[in-house]
Order: structure tokens, then sequence, then C-alpha cells
């Protein structure tokens, strides 16, 4: 358990430098080439670094802002969600923060639809990265993540509210162009995220098998969920048969089919995708 505990860490903390990593490489050299202005307390931060600069000639670090912005999402955290993700995040976004301060900027393409559309595939790769490393880069994840678990709410229009007020400002203060290429790269950066993150995705299993109790203690011990047990007879065999039926994740279905071949070769699995459930469901939080 000690070892598995150590690896899950070692994972977290690896997927956070590295998406830290990769996030301030992707500022530093699409963001800032296009002026764009990401989501969330990162389209912020540099929102507020641009009105300081042009309207107040003081050149602001981002470390400074995004780390204010951020504390009360982190207090949040740290309060209601979880020690070891809130922490870990806290780590992404200092390690995000001063990397940008610290890289020079080293624009590869001064074409803002190229910029749009490789930075919003970079920054959601960086956000999937972290959300399956079970952490985050901070701001807003923490304040969704809040309601989703704690209150069963979903505040995801609030927080594109939020980005259209953000864009609204970028582009009544900088001009319409920047605001307009924006929306292209917080668009192919949520599809990437959507494509790559699967943690609140489900499938639901139907298994059919001589076997039913070796499987269903097999989908209890890694997924912690539960199943049906339906009895029938084969049509073709005319032999009695089980079938098993239980919802799990999209990551877990994946392993779950390789465990089930191993206990029953000839075992016939029928996968469907789930678009919504009812009813108690246990979901793992990690935090």
């Amino acid at each position: 358990m000690k070892e598995l505990n150590l690896k899950h860490e070692a994972k977290r903390y690896g997927c956070a430098v590295l998406a830290a990593t990769i996030m301030a490489l992707n500022i530093k050299t699409f963001v800032r080439a296009g002026g764009l202005f990401p989501g969330g307390f990162t389209g912020l931060t540099l929102l507020l670094q641009n009105i300081f600069q042009t309207f107040m000639g003081i050149a602001v670090p981002y470390t400074l802002i995004n780390v204010l912005l951020n504390s009360i999402p982190v207090f949040i955290g740290l309060k209601f969600i979880g020690k070891k993700f809130t922490i870990s995040s806290v780590c992404v976004i200092v390690l995000s923060g001063l990397l940008t301060d610290i890289i020079p900027s080293q624009p590869i393409t001064y074409d803002t639809l190229l910029i749009s559309i490789f930075g919003g595939l970079i920054n959601g790769f960086c956000i999937s990265l972290c959300l399956i490393g079970n952490t985050s880069t901070g701001g807003t994840d923490f304040i969704a993540i809040y309601f989703s678990e704690k209150n069963g709410r979903d505040i995801w229009n609030y927080i594109l509210c939020g980005n259209a007020v953000i864009l609204t400002v970028a582009g009544l203060l900088f001009g319409w162009d920047r605001a307009l290429y924006s929306i292209i790269f917080q668009f192919t950066s949520t599809q990437v995220i959507q494509m790559l993150h699967q943690r609140y995705k489900k499938h639901t299993l139907f298994i059919i098998t001589k076997e039913p109790y070796q499987i269903y203690e097999e989908i209890f011990k890694l997924t912690n969920h539960t199943a049906t047990r339906f009895e029938g007879i084969g049509c073709y065999t005319d032999e009695k048969t089980s079938m098993i039926y239980s919802v799990v994740s999209t990551e877990e279905a994946k392993y779950l089919v390789k465990k089930v071949h191993e206990i029953d070769p000839k075992a016939f699995v029928n996968i469907i995708k789930t678009d919504y459930i009812n009813g108690r469901f246990y979901q793992k939080t990690d935090y």
C-alpha cells in the first residue's frame, strides 16, 4: 500500500512539473506572440499584466498576479477538497508562473490563427495532463471541483460567463481580433480536454460469462463498484450462462476488459457509452 501511494504521488507531481513547464513554454512561444487571452485565471493574469503595462507603464511579474488571484481558490482547495490535490496544484501555479517570468520569449510563428489552434492544443494537453495526474492548474478548477463534488452543482456555465467578461474587456481595450482569436484558442483547448480526460466519462459493461463470481470480485476490487448478475441460457449452445451488468469509468473499462479475458477467455463483453446515470454511484476523488 505504501509503495502504491508513493507511485501515485510520483505520478501526481511528475504530471504537475511537466504540465507547468509546457504551460510556461506555451505562453512564451504561442500565447504572448498572438496577444491571446486563455480562459480562467491564466487569461485574467495576462489581461491584468497587459493593462498594467499598457496604461500604467508598470511591468508586473506574471507570478505575482497569478499567485494573488489563486489565493482564495487555494484556500477553498485546502479546506474543502484535499491537501494533496491542492498542494500539487500550488506547485503547478508557482512553477508555471516562475518559468513564465524566467523563460525568454521565443515566438515560433506570428500567424495568429496558427497560434490560436496550436496554442489551444498545447493548453488543453497541459490541463488534461494535470487532471490525469489528479492535480490541476488551479483557479477555476478548484471552484468547479468544490461545487461539483460537495454540492452537486455544475458551475461551468458561470465560468464560461467569466471567460466571456475577460474576452469582452480584452476586446474593448486591445482590439476585437485578439478576443475573437482567443475564442478559437479556448474552444480548441476544451476539445482536447474532452478527448483526453476520461475521469467523468462512464461506460456500461455487459459481460456474458461462466465465471460470474470471479469477474464480479475483480470489478469490485479494481473499481469499488458493485454489479448485477443475470442468469440466462445461450440460444445457440442452449447452455446456462451468466451476464454481469456494471457501470464503470472509461479508464476502468479498458483495464477491466483485459482482466475479464484473463479470467474467462471465452467471455463476451459489450461496452456501451453511458451519458447519464441517476442513483448511488461511487466516484473516486483521489484528492
